[in-house]
């Protein structure tokens, strides 16, 4: 059987694409409109409406819900954050601190709403494992995993060669850092029970409904206008197609594949036994999951973004990507050379220009937005939506400042992306850059990490 490309995702394919909801039937009021269902806007819907019953919720999703990053994702539950450097730098490294222990908190908080509401979502606790195969990767990891540490991940651990090989048998691997804040989980299994519990709630989804313009207290569409107190844009990587945020968020493509199931003999040879989630410590990162069913899923960069800001409409993805991506899996497993590759399929995750995720309202206008959370999104939507609500709260006098709404990431102010061409040469510049600095040190067994990399991270606002 051939490789199937597209059809949105792997995620999809196992699961089947939701029956779909009627589009806005015309203008309408609410008390908050949210503008996008995906994790950020469903998971907005579902804290607003537990913590206040009455409310009026409607969500507006241009194609279905979990159409976008949700439902394509890697799977990876865990305690990343887009931008704690720069806001370590901006406002204190306790500031910094507080960020991570919220993110380390977010991780439990999923799997425990998914618990209490009944959402299956293949949800596994086995930790975040990233390796290291070159003497620079060794010293980028050494150093990765100090920061951590100083950033208040106490239980964070650090495995050479030997520890490693019992935790996942990775070929060529030199060194790894493990932490406990992380889950696999089977996207949309997550993304569909969430829409489910929302909906079930009393808020209202209206699906096939593109917002075309956001203005205050106005979500325009071609279908009808819904008017709102509150209008929450919660975007992602689409947020492009809304009128006047052409640059605000690039959309960076990131591809992935998914194997055949491997027979219990190949498990045994492989280890990964706790199911953790597997990274790597190149620039152009890998990222990959041990799946419920036993195939390994397993993501990367490819063609990282399209000419205008377009995205893509089913998930297909180029030949050459899946290619390279199978690359990186016989790489690790060199054994899985003659394993199938079932599925391959793109999408979009938002990339702010300082790499910083945000979450907003303002308070003179009633529009608020959270994104940017540069791949990490699955659970940096959570606190984020978990924010928006204490935001609403606050700003309607239902609530005092929170800790959430007193982080470093809330009302950060970003600058817009270049026009193009410059927008389109810089992100493929940058990945030729990347791309290049990994061959060099897989070549050169230096410990340096080289300066083009290095260059690259500067130029392009990483760090």
């Amino acid at each position: 059987m051939d490789t199937v490309n597209g059809g949105i995702s792997f995620w999809y394919a196992q699961e089947g694409t939701p029956a779909p909801r009627e589009p806005l039937p015309g203008d309408t009021t609410a008390d908050v409109c949210i503008v996008g269902g995906g994790y950020t806007g469903l998971w907005t819907a579902y804290y607003l409406k537990k913590a206040v019953p009455f409310l009026n919720i409607t969500v507006l999703e241009a194609k279905f819900c979990g159409y976008g990053a949700s439902g394509r994702n890697g799977g990876w539950l865990y305690n990343g954050i887009a931008g704690r450097a720069r806001y370590a730098k901006r406002h204190g490294h306790e500031a910094a601190v507080r960020l991570q222990r919220a993110m380390n908190d977010t991780v439990a908080e999923v799997v425990k709403v998914a618990g209490d509401e009944g959402i299956d979502a293949d949800i596994h606790l086995g930790g975040v494992l990233e390796v290291a195969h070159t003497p620079a990767q060794l010293a980028r990891l050494k150093d990765f995993h100090s920061v951590e540490v100083a950033f208040g991940e106490t239980d964070r651990e650090l495995y050479g060669a030997r520890d490693t090989a019992a935790r996942i048998r990775v070929t060529g691997a030199v060194g790894s850092s493990w932490t406990p804040h992380g889950a696999r989980i089977h996207p949309v299994k997550l993304v569909k029970g969430l829409a489910a519990t929302v909906e079930a709630l009393g808020v209202t989804i209206h699906e096939s409904t593109p917002v075309t313009e956001i203005r205050p207290k106005h979500a325009v569409t071609p279908y009808g206008t819904v008017r709102a107190p509150y209008i929450l844009r919660c975007t992602e990587g689409f947020t492009a197609n809304i009128k006047g945020h052409k640059r605000t968020w690039l959309p960076m493509n990131s591809s992935m594949i998914a194997t055949d199931p491997l027979p219990p003999e190949v498990w045994d040879e492989l280890g990964w036994h706790n199911r953790e989630t597997l990274g790597d410590m190149a620039h152009a990162y890998m990222y990959a999951q041990r799946t419920a069913d036993d195939r390994i899923a397993l993501g990367g960069r490819g063609i990282p973004y399209r000419y205008g800001s377009r995205t893509d409409n089913d998930g297909r993805t180029q030949p050459a990507t899946i290619d390279a991506l199978r690359d990186i899996l016989i790489r690790f497993f060199p054994s899985l050379a003659g394993t199938r590759i079932a599925h391959a399929w793109s999408g979009v995750l938002g990339v702010p220009r300082d790499w910083c995720a945000t979450v907003t309202l303002d308070r003179t206008t009633g529009l608020g937005w959270a994104g940017g959370y540069v791949g990490s999104g699955v659970a940096t939507a959570n606190l984020a939506a978990r924010t928006l609500r204490d935001l609403i709260q606050q700003d309607s006098g239902q609530s005092g400042p929170t800790d959430l709404t007193t982080l470093p990431w809330v009302n950060h102010k970003v600058r817009p992306w270049e026009p193009e061409p410059l927008r389109w040469l810089g992100v493929h510049t940058l990945y030729a850059a990347y791309r290049t600095a990994d061959h060099q040190e897989a070549t050169s067994n230096t410990p340096t990490t080289p300066r083009l990399a290095t260059l690259a991270d500067r130029l392009s606002g990483r760090h």
